[in-house]
């Protein structure tokens, strides 16, 4: 296990951000608002904690915005940790969970955990390995992962490739403001970081995994474990473009700057 454990960032806990790619934040939320979030959610995938009303493997639920969903996303600590790693006033509250994907006891390999990087514009071209991803990080300044359920090594945690954004960041500079597509990263093997070393997204529930926006990772092929796993992965979306040439840049835009140097 690779996840770097916080609870108040602190410099060092900073570095390893910009090195590794992400920092884990336990008891980001409350535990008792994670099983609020997660009862709800069963009950929209048309579940229960019976494991016969667990027919797929995996189902996707997109956009919750009422109180009971965003409010673990706007807690003094992460709003602590938004400010340092993306910068005081660089950053704009989470108005919506974004996607929350659960994941369900089963052998069957789930069709959505291939590795890849989160695009953040041109949404508008219908096929979705079209859209853009660009060294600016153009609409998303962090990858965010909240965990709504405990996650342990057999519960389908989401693979993280250390130090990709690193290699990421490379391509992505070669290219330019227009980017690169999700289709062209794929074939570029997302700047050859096939070898970096993984590390797993576990934790209780009430923890969250703030990873840079380059960072290569992927859902768990299999759920070997016993119960559902319940996670979202909302944007943290920027107030202002990222710019790893700026006078003060943030951990964010210096990991890019590093990488672009």
């Amino acid at each position: 296990m690779f996840a770097v454990v916080v609870a108040t960032l602190g410099p060092m806990d900073v570095e390893s951000f910009v090195r590794e790619g992400f920092l884990r934040i336990d008891g980001a939320f409350d535990a008792d608002a994670a099983a609020v979030v997660r009862r709800a959610i069963l009950a929209a995938a048309g579940c229960t904690d019976a494991p016969e009303s667990w027919t797929r493997s995996v189902v996707r639920l997109g956009m919750f915005d009422a109180p009971p969903f965003v409010r673990p996303a706007n807690t003094p600590a992460l709003r602590a940790a938004f400010d340092a790693l993306v910068g005081p006033g660089r950053w704009l509250p989470c108005g919506s969970m974004g996607t929350f994907r659960v994941a369900f006891p089963s052998d069957a390999i789930a069709d959505d955990a291939g590795w890849h990087v989160d695009p953040s514009f041109g949404y508008k071209h219908p096929d979705f390995l079209e859209w853009r991803v660009n060294f600016r990080s153009r609409g998303r300044a962090l990858l965010m992962l909240f965990l709504f359920s405990d996650v342990g090594e057999d519960d389908a945690p989401t693979r993280l490739r250390l130090g990709s954004h690193v290699d990421v960041a490379r391509s992505l500079g070669d290219a330019g403001e227009p980017g690169m597509t999700l289709r062209e990263l794929v074939a570029d093997d997302f700047g050859d970081s096939t070898e970096r070393p993984i590390a797993l997204a576990t934790g209780t529930a009430g923890t969250v995994y703030l990873c840079h926006p380059f960072l290569v990772h992927s859902a768990a092929k299999t759920h070997g474990g016993s119960r559902p796993r319940v996670l979202a992965q909302p944007p943290l979306l920027p107030a202002e473009p990222l710019d790893p040439h700026r006078a003060d840049p943030s951990p964010i835009e210096r990991a890019i700057r590093l990488a672009l140097s």
